[in-house]
């Protein structure tokens, strides 16, 4: 097969995981050959609060502390909390959400997951061991705190909320769970499009050796996803699925627990799409919420303890089902948006209702023929960085259309509207592609053009073909990650692809050509989902 290539970004980043792997952080090493330390309590350092040796599974030892109800009772006992930590994350990340937990009568574990930091054992990326730790913790507390066996919830942020996910699969003392900025489909998430998702994969692992002790498992995914190793796709593909909460929810709907989902529109590291999707496929209790921001950065300041929209619903969503508490949360619309130029949010029934205002399509007649391997500019921003900015200030990653390079890149515009276009949900892309090579990646972007040709990214995705017959047409129904944003009155809608992103490994060998063409008996358009105004 022929070898792929990757963007220069791809050396930089082998470069950080190389000098990473080869001892640049040797407390680590350190710490996965000492001896697991023996089950200790700490001495208590504030009203409440205790540290922890908590066993896990496997035999390994688990860094942990627990907050209790400050007065709790003799003989009392009071919902629990579970809260598994962050990737590259110690046990103090929930500390400020914690305690406010147990002043509201929770008693509240938060451990470091399994390889990183002091915590034992290696990384495992959310596997078998990682949900058994949960289990076991969970035995722990209800042996050493005064934690009720009936009212038992999970919780956490990015790596803490799909261990959350996967653990209520598995455990069906599990009745509440509160997971923001996880995801469901791992696969999806970081391999949409069969695109590798280059910077989330690299930060990722590269924090991982920085700050933990990946496996010999992870280091070989890594590996083969970073170096394009196709002949191991199916592998990785298998890899994924295991640790994905959307291949066992019929196990979570039948244990029942309520589940509470929040993430960001610009989530680089797990895109909404996927929590999408498996939000439709829960039958119990479920609550979903899309904010304005990137990967984290919409809890952010309530790990911070600073007022925050979203633990505070994640609050009364544990307040409702551990504690009974008539709140409201159940009775509000499961789903939960706020547009990424509008303060407001909007509630729907369910996800199929966002965006249910019509659909305006917008044709791509004309043909457009670009030359690979070369970045025209429209790019779908930096990971972290250009979602935050939309977050913060509006402001999105932003091209001019006009300038935009016509031999690297095919653009496609509507006419100015005279009234404001609000986009809710997932824009489709449908045209026929003809690649002069066998393999190839190009990603499509919608975006929000002014009067001045200033385009502001509304959305993207990546797609990448394997084993085509060159010069041979085939078609492409392509999914961009889905989002609300108003486009107002005098800006039209254009639609951009090219073949080169920053955030993507793409394959297009050198010298490759694609034509995106619309026959007659199969046109090619783009879908965008409108609310009514």
């Amino acid at each position: 097969m022929q070898r792929t290539r990757t963007t220069t970004a791809a050396a930089g980043v082998a470069a950080v995981l190389a000098a990473t792997a080869l001892g640049l952080a040797p407390h680590q090493a350190q710490a996965a050959t000492a001896p697991a330390p023996a089950i200790t309590t700490a001495s208590e350092t504030s009203s409440g609060v205790t540290f922890h040796d908590i066993p896990g599974s496997g035999g390994i030892t688990l860094k942990g502390n627990v907050f209790t109800p400050a007065g709790a009772e003799t003989g009392r006992t009071y919902p629990l909390i579970v809260l598994p930590t962050s990737w590259g994350v110690p046990q103090i990340e929930y500390i400020a959400q914690a305690k406010q937990l147990a002043d509201s009568g929770y008693v509240v574990v938060s451990y470091t997951s399994r390889g990183f930091w002091l915590s034992g054992g290696q990384i495992e990326v959310a596997g078998p061991p990682d949900v058994a730790d949960v289990s076991a913790v969970i035995d722990w507390a209800l042996a050493h705190t005064p934690a009720d066996a009936d009212r038992i919830g999970l919780g956490g942020v990015s790596y803490g909320a799909g261990i959350s996910l996967l653990a209520s699969a598995h455990d069906s003392r599990v009745k509440a769970v509160v997971a923001l900025s996880g995801w469901a489909d791992l696969i999806e998430s970081i391999y949409s499009g069969r695109t590798q998702h280059l910077q989330a994969a690299a930060l990722l692992g590269g924090a991982g050796y920085l700050t933990g002790r990946p496996g010999p498992e992870l280091r070989q995914i890594l590996g083969d996803f970073l170096g394009s190793r196709l002949e191991n796709e199916q592998a990785m593909i298998e890899w994924g699925r295991e640790r994905s909460a959307a291949e066992q929810v019929d196990r979570i709907n039948a244990n029942g627990a309520a589940i509470m989902l929040g993430n960001a529109w610009g989530d680089t590291i797990f895109p909404p799409d996927q929590y999408a999707k498996f939000f439709e496929e829960l039958t119990g209790p479920k609550r979903l919420e899309f904010r304005p921001g990137d990967h984290a950065t919409a809890e952010g300041t309530g790990l911070l303890g600073l007022p925050n929209d979203t633990w505070t619903n994640a609050h009364r969503w544990f307040d409702r089902y551990l504690k009974g508490e008539r709140n409201g949360v159940d009775t509000e619309a499961p789903v939960q948006i706020k547009s990424r130029s509008d303060a407001g949010y909007e509630g729907y029934a369910d996800w199929k209702s966002v965006g249910a205002g019509g659909t305006e399509k917008l044709a791509l007649s004309d043909g457009e023929h670009v030359f690979a391997n070369v970045d025209s500019g429209a790019d779908g921003g930096v990971v972290f960085l250009s979602s935050l900015l939309d977050q913060l200030a509006q402001a999105p990653p932003a091209a001019s259309i006009p300038l935009l390079p016509r031999a690297f890149a095919a653009v496609w515009q509507s006419e100015r509207y005279s009234r404001e276009r609000r986009v809710r949900g997932t824009v489709k892309l449908h045209t026929t592609v003809t690649p002069t090579k066998a393999d190839g990646t190009f990603v499509a972007y919608l975006y929000d053009v002014g009067p001045l040709g200033v385009g502001k990214l509304v959305g993207h995705g990546p797609y990448t073909f394997h084993d085509k017959t060159p010069n041979r047409a085939f078609g492409v129904d392509l999914e961009l990650f889905s989002t609300a944003y108003d486009v107002p009155a005098g800006h039209r809608l254009a639609l951009v692809i090219d073949t080169v992103d920053p955030l993507y490994i793409e394959h297009n060998p050198f010298g490759a050509q694609l034509t995106f063409s619309s026959p007659r008996t199969d046109p090619g358009y783009v879908s965008v989902p409108l609310r009514e105004p």
